[in-house]
């Protein structure tokens, strides 16, 4: 592509590098030049204009941008995308489903390596989704780009992105309470936990309040229906013997994970009976804000596999924004 400034006379057919004002209006960047702009833009005073000129095997912005998109994302419906229309040299790509989103991170680094001019941006992996969120945009930068480096992006980025669709539908919240402080069914932090699976589009299959002690939990969890197991206690669990985790234990289960390199979230732990896993919340999931339960809870939803090693690697990024029930519980006292 060749970018400077033309006589007028040599100008028509190329592309208006920036917007101009002239008598009838603004002609605006981007635009192939006309007969008749260029009569505007000599009425204006102006006998020479700065455009972009594409060569012989350059690719025009918006189509350049529509072929990287639709090699992203060649199946939309499967992959659970919408393309959107090209503008200005970019193209929006949006979830249209509950999720979280999967991408061939190094796949995209290969796509942003290959010409400066070709981009894409995303969300990071394993970001929640719903329907119309955008989750990557493809920007051409100049307003064409070499054939051959197009086709090179398009080949290292072919299906690098998609939304993992939520697969467990119905989830058992057990809470516990103890002596004194009773809870009801319209305690903040059910409503919080509520929200997030409302989120997911999974439905509260039962909600079970039961004493804080290993035997009570364990019947819950013997009795409940759902695709998933929540446990919200009164009490943080403190040890991986404590109440809950041993509750899950008593009902046939295992621990796959206590503790998290979450903050907040640290206290979190990840179990499975049979097939159903088992989540413990920790306490900052009373709270909406993001936590380390988010994270784990919606890979989960979408039916991803978990392991104690996952958990492990979500250090990194991992320090989350502080809550206002906690607030600041990282500084230490001034000594």
């Amino acid at each position: 592509m060749r970018f400077g400034a033309v006589p007028l006379v040599d100008a028509q057919g190329a592309i208006l590098a920036h917007s101009v004002q002239v008598q009838a209006g603004r002609l605006r960047k981007g635009r192939v030049l006309s007969a008749d702009d260029l009569a505007a833009l000599q009425e204006a005073g102006l006998s020479e204009i700065t455009v972009a000129r594409l060569d012989p095997g350059d690719v025009e912005e918006n189509a350049a941008a529509m072929r990287l998109a639709q090699a992203l994302v060649p199946d939309p419906r499967g992959a659970g995308l919408t393309v959107q229309e090209a503008f200005t040299g970019r193209v929006n790509i949006r979830a249209d489903r509950r999720g979280v989103v999967l991408l061939d991170a190094e796949a995209v680094h290969r796509l942003n390596a290959v010409d400066p001019m070709i981009t894409l941006a995303t969300v990071p992996p394993m970001q929640r989704s719903w329907p119309g969120m955008m989750v990557g945009t493809v920007k051409i930068i100049s307003y064409g780009v070499d054939g051959a480096a197009l086709a090179q992006a398009e080949k290292v980025a072919r299906g690098a992105m998609q939304v993992c669709p939520v697969s467990r539908h119905r989830a058992t919240l057990i809470v516990t309470e103890v002596a004194g402080r009773p809870v009801s069914a319209e305690d903040k932090g059910i409503r919080a936990v509520q929200g997030r699976l409302d989120a997911l589009g999974i439905t509260l299959d039962a909600l079970r309040i039961v004493p804080h002690e290993a035997g009570s939990i364990a019947s819950a969890l013997r009795a409940a229906k759902g695709d998933l197991s929540l446990i919200l206690t009164a009490s943080a669990t403190s040890d991986i013997h404590d109440e809950a985790p041993a509750a899950v234990v008593a009902a046939g289960g295992e621990i796959a994970r206590f503790g998290m390199p979450v903050d907040p979230g640290n206290l979190l732990f990840l179990g499975r009976i049979g097939t159903v896993p088992v989540i413990g919340l920790p306490g900052c999931a009373r709270s909406p804000a993001l936590n380390g339960a988010d994270w784990v809870l919606e890979r989960i939803a979408c039916g991803l596999a978990v392991e104690a090693g996952d958990i492990a690697a979500m250090g990194v990024g991992g320090l989350l924004k502080e809550i206002p029930q906690r607030p600041q519980p990282r500084a230490g006292r001034s000594t």
